[in-house]
């Protein structure tokens, strides 16, 4: 079991942001370790905050992992080997079937039937 706790923060222009917060004082400085399909992730950082036991951690989404289907980025303290977090890319063909994405398309269509309903009602009077 890891003596961290990882929380996210944020999700913005591409770079994932969460706050690491030991679960005992005097811990030693992290570990952290992302993947996405099994192999490790570039560019992660992990800096000390203001607060002792404390670390912000940012971990930027590579231009490769942008694009159709699932990628689930995994982060794990890399000394206990522990799973702290994970975030989801969804995207594409994927979203086909998701719910949030037949209410949008469903808005889309409910805006054209209004719109072709308040024509049909100047054209008629």
């Amino acid at each position: 079991m890891s003596a961290y706790t990882l929380t996210k923060t944020r999700f913005l222009e591409g770079v994932w942001e969460g706050l690491l917060v030991a679960s005992e004082d005097g811990a030693p400085a992290p570990e952290i370790a992302v993947t996405l399909h099994d192999k490790p992730v570039g560019g992660v950082t992990v800096t000390e905050t203001t607060s002792a036991g404390r670390w912000a951690v940012e971990v930027p989404v590579p231009v490769q992992a942008v694009g159709d289907g699932v990628q689930t980025f995994l982060i794990t303290d890399a000394r206990a080997g522990g799973v702290l977090d994970s975030f989801t890319l969804i995207a594409g063909e994927a979203l086909a079937d998701d719910i949030r994405a037949e209410v949008d398309l469903l808005r889309a269509e409910l805006d054209m039937l209004k719109r072709a309903f308040r024509r049909h009602c100047l054209d008629t009077t």
